[in-house]
């Protein structure tokens, strides 16, 4: 690897003692929540290293107990012409893996795109992700069958494309985590574990990693004890000789530069002090040139921008060959545009990690390429790798506990205290029977009472508990923000000292009903009583918008085809 660029330099002295005590905090750190845990920090050589492009065996998959599931490893694609199949070059194959524990032959398989159809094996495979956004694993609320996305997944698309005698290369655009705290500190920590155990070559900035407290931040991506595959034109930590501007990586016989920008509108958010950030034009204009000196076969750029802003990066340097943008909402687009005006192609990411991007480049007189996005479907097992790194990221969360994690209980804006469904059921015993036990046994239990024993006692992700992660939390028990994740006064704590707020219960959607339960028991005022039974009644429609803060988007995607409300409804009506 080659790595180049340079900022204006801070003096020695004082560069040295400032990474001396971010170093030591940094070791401070990782004893508190890595060396006392005796789980040591994954070791794996960044693939950014010199020499070609490892090329690694794809690991057998996970057998699974049901007796339907088929070992599919690796058939070739369907080709939909005859005349394809003649074709002396190997095709990269469908990835497809057995069915999920929860199918049988007989059941519904959910329609799947096919993938790499009619694809010639291209000289590299080149795979491309990018924002993240905390969103690590599929949530598997609603069944992991009905959800993409995840590094597990990743893990195994990204091996299974490298048992394929092709050289293969994965970049991302950035922006792992959203928030900021010390549990995103951990995840992004965690994140950058997993990405050099995928042998990732570069990977850009976004603006939420660069919120994190800097030590973290340093500690995952500086130039600290070698080599790092984090790579930014425009932004630098401490200063150049801790940070690279740009990459050249060997990939088989060829050679690929890489940079990347961080776009005007994020650099806004980028917090000042150990940080140091450019113009993106004037810093791309420093960092091309040397680039370009280095006579690459292929030119990456990395566009953590808006869509526009990406486009005219590459209009002003059109030596790029491929720009790989974070712009764009959504899903990313199923083709690569051709940025009007170069020979440049661009490909989106795509948010929250549900799909990666796969382009397959052929070099030659005019190099050309293919490209598809891949969904990160239940076709795809789990990484054993990443699911070891997934149980240590659980074990760090139930070490350093709420207070470690800061998370701290805030009172409720009511002003009311949470206490547990049971005193709920004194009064309102039918009602209460309806979310104790279902309606017309829909299951053994009302669908709301496995909540919190489903993360003590999971049966999906090899049964790693999820029970000290408040991010899971948060839906997953009584009195607690579902979507700011931190609990309210009063609301769960703990498996033992909480057994009254276990299970997703009443009073998550009607509200804490410490007062509604002391006026009734008192008896003695009766416009006091009517008036806190009108507070704590919700209409269906606000009953709706309750549902909705746990059941979004990203946890229960089926929850918003039109008329699953209704559907839904029905298993708790009351």
């Amino acid at each position: 690897m080659i790595a180049g660029g340079s900022f204006s330099r801070v003096s020695a002295h004082s560069r040295l003692f400032r990474l001396g005590n971010i170093y030591m905090k940094m070791l401070w750190s990782r004893c508190c929540w890595g060396c006392c845990l005796g789980l040591g920090m994954v070791v794996a050589s960044v693939g950014c290293s010199p020499g070609n492009v490892r090329v690694e065996t794809a690991q057998p998959a996970t057998k699974r107990s049901t007796s339907a599931a088929t070992e599919l490893a690796f058939p070739a694609v369907v080709r939909h012409d005859r005349q394809a199949l003649a074709d002396h070059h190997a095709v990269l194959p469908v990835v497809f893996q057995q069915p999920p524990d929860n199918q049988t032959e007989e059941s519904p398989k959910p329609e799947r795109e096919k993938l790499f159809v009619g694809w010639k094996k291209p000289d590299l495979a080149l795979v491309v992700t990018g924002r993240q956004a905390g969103y690590i694993e599929p949530c598997g609320c609603t069944g992991l069958e009905n959800q993409k996305g995840g590094l597990m997944r990743r893990h195994t698309l990204v091996k299974r494309l490298r048992a394929q005698d092709t050289p293969t290369m994965a970049v991302d655009v950035g922006n792992q985590v959203r928030r900021f705290g010390r549990q995103p500190e951990i995840k992004f920590q965690r994140t950058v574990d997993a990405l050099k155990t995928m042998k990732y070559q570069a990977v850009g900035f976004g603006p939420d990693d660069l919120k994190l407290t800097f030590n973290e931040l340093f500690a995952a991506a500086g130039k600290l004890d070698g080599d790092s595959p984090f790579v930014c034109a425009n932004v630098t930590l401490i200063d150049a000789e801790y940070s690279n501007q740009f990459l050249v990586v060997n990939a088989g016989d060829k050679k690929i530069g890489i940079t990347s920008f961080l776009g005007e509108e994020h650099l806004k958010q980028v917090p000042q002090g150990e940080i140091t950030t450019q113009d993106p034009v004037a810093a791309m204009s420093a960092v091309w040139p040397k680039l370009e000196k280095e006579k690459c076969d292929l030119y990456l750029l990395l566009a953590h921008g808006s869509l526009e802003e990406s486009r005219a990066m590459a209009r002003r340097f059109p030596g790029f060959n491929v720009v790989v943008t974070a712009g764009g909402a959504g899903e990313p687009t199923n083709i690569e545009e051709r940025i009007q005006g170069t020979d440049s192609i661009m490909v989106q990411t795509g948010t929250k990690g549900m799909y990666v991007g796969v382009i397959g480049v052929y070099f030659g007189q005019k190099t050309t390429y293919r490209y598809q996005r891949v969904p990160l479907d239940s076709r795809f097992d789990d990484s054993p790798e990443m699911l070891q790194l997934f149980k240590e990221y659980q074990e760090m969360l139930k070490t350093l506990g709420l207070k470690g994690l800061g998370v701290t209980p805030i009172a409720h804006p009511s002003g009311h205290q949470f206490v547990g469904s049971q005193k709920c059921q004194d009064c309102h015993e039918a009602e209460y029977e309806v979310w104790h036990d279902g309606i017309q046994k829909f299951d053994d239990h009302g669908p709301h009472t496995h909540a919190t024993d489903s993360l003590v006692n999971p049966n999906q992700r090899s049964e790693i508990p999820r029970h000290f992660d408040p991010e899971c939390l948060s839906c997953h028990v009584t009195g607690w923000n579902p979507q700011k994740y931190f609990p309210y006064a009063s609301g769960y704590l703990d498996l033992k000292a909480s057994k009254h707020l276990h299970m997703n219960g009443c009073e998550n959607c009607h509200g804490p009903g410490s007062a509604h339960v002391a006026a009734e028991e008192d008896g003695g005022d009766t416009a006091l009583m009517t008036r806190l039974r009108e507070q704590l009644r919700l209409t269906k429609k606000q009953a709706e918008t309750q549902c909705m803060k746990c059941h979004d988007h990203d946890n229960s995607p089926d929850f918003h085809v039109k008329g699953a409300f209704e559907t839904y409804w029905k298993r708790v009506e009351h």
